[in-house]
């Protein structure tokens, strides 16, 4: 696996931390998923434009 180290604005940091905690997660599974998802739709808007 590989690590990455991400820079939030405190806000973003803030929002994500609370979604971790309502989901009962860790922050960096919550990113994960987050990040997984907007490549999957940035993928999907690529294909169709093209």
């Amino acid at each position: 696996m590989v690590q990455v180290t991400l820079l939030l604005e405190p806000a973003v940091a803030l929002f994500y931390t609370k979604v971790a905690e309502n989901a009962g997660v860790p922050l960096e599974q919550v990113l994960s998923n987050a990040l997984f998802r907007l490549a999957g739709e940035l993928s999907l808007e690529a294909l169709s434009t093209s």
